[in-house]
């Protein structure tokens, strides 16, 4: 049977490691539901954050152009 995921290895500071373990005690999940939970978060922040950048260079550029009569890149 293929397995269809892929095991990484990593560590904790023992404070950290101490909370993520009461977390997994008081809501009965496993360490790896915790850190793909915590991945994905971190993932849609990110895609999230790009966007906003984006749209705030976009925004920039237009007004530059606006200001100095220019026209668009192509």
């Amino acid at each position: 049977m293929k397995r269809t995921t892929k095991t990484i290895t990593f560590s904790l500071p023992p404070a950290m490691a101490a909370q993520v373990r009461a977390v997994m005690r008081a809501e009965g999940r496993t360490m790896s539901d915790l850190v793909r939970e915590a991945l994905r978060l971190y993932m849609e922040e990110r895609e999230w954050r790009q966007t906003i950048r984006y749209e705030r260079l976009q925004a920039r550029r237009a007004a530059e152009q606006a200001d100095t009569g220019g026209t668009p890149d192509a």
